[in-house]
């Protein structure tokens, strides 16, 4: 079995990352989401905005739909256009690194269990004006056997309702249903189709306000969706990396083709904590980088 790919190098802070307890395991199993303030010391907070600009800016290397930039333009101009950048890790040195920040595998091996495995990374920049995500499960999306997908939610800005923050309704994970989702053509979203037939209303929904440096933990079945940045100014840009029990098999995307689902298993997968029971398969770089498209630049419907 293999051991975890990373280990991140906590000897260039002085932060001290909050302490994990069994009462946050307990709150995220009754709640589907967990809060966990001051995660990121400011020195990382940082040091992830900087490397938004770069990757934005292509110093990292090309973004599949991503724009063009001249020299002179500011790092404000550049990112700006910028919703969703998905799979950074796969370019950045510094989103691999952060898979395995040390508030996130503390509070995934509690809740998930000694082995974890990371599948994605998506950096939102959602600037002024820029639309959200319609009411989904992430699990419709990245289909886990065992049910054990989370996110990680990293605010590397202050998340608020006025700039577009994470809406969450509490419990919604426990029916253990993938409700149908239907596309939608609502201008406060973007392209992302919508759940519908669910048991609440949007009135059961509470927005998760965070200062920058939290870190938001949410289970794959949990409903949740995020409106517009209202602001007339700044971003809301957010770190979010999905994971799952290293111990279930991964039935994702195309890499169904031509095996049966049963054992289909998605091998572009990075170790963050424990071991790799199926490790002997080795791992695959299948996803690149891209940019989300937006509804301006035509959905992929």
């Amino acid at each position: 079995m293999v051991q975890a790919d990373i280990q991140f190098d906590e000897k260039n802070t002085s932060h001290t990352y909050p302490s994990i307890t069994d009462d946050h395991a307990a709150f995220f199993q009754e709640n589907g989401y967990l809060i966990i303030e001051d995660a990121l010391s400011s020195d990382e907070i940082e040091e992830l905005r900087r490397e938004t600009a770069s990757i934005c800016r292509g110093d990292r290397g090309t973004l599949r739909n991503g724009f063009t930039h001249t020299p002179d333009e500011t790092d404000d101009e550049v990112i700006q256009r910028y919703l969703c950048v998905h799979f950074p890790h796969k370019i950045s040195d510094i989103m691999y690194r952060y898979l395995a920040h040390p508030t996130i595998v503390d509070v995934l091996t509690r809740i998930i269990g000694p082995n974890v495995k990371c599948m994605q990374s998506m950096l939102f920049v959602k600037s002024a004006g820029k639309p959200g995500q319609a009411w989904h499960q992430d699990e419709d999306f990245i289909p886990t056997r065992d049910r054990s997908l989370t996110g990680a939610w990293m605010a590397l800005d202050d998340a608020t309702v006025e700039n577009g923050t994470l809406w969450v309704i509490p419990g919604s994970h426990k029916h253990g249903v993938l409700w149908p989702q239907e596309q939608q053509m609502d201008e406060r979203f973007d392209c992302t189709v919508e759940s519908y037939g669910f048991p609440y209303k949007d009135e059961d929904a509470i927005p998760v306000n965070v200062k920058a440096g939290a870190i938001v933990f949410f289970n794959g079945y949990l409903l949740h969706r995020s409106l517009p940045n209202y602001a007339k100014t700044g971003y809301r840009r957010v770190l979010v990396n999905h994971y799952m029990s290293a111990q279930s098999l991964l039935p994702w995307s195309k890499y169904e083709e031509g095996m049966r689902i049963a054992i289909a298993d998605y091998r572009d997968i990075v170790m963050i904590a424990g071991k790799d029971p199926y490790g002997y398969k080795g791992t695959e770089d299948i996803a690149g980088p891209s940019v989300r498209p937006t509804k301006e630049g035509g959905c992929m419907w």
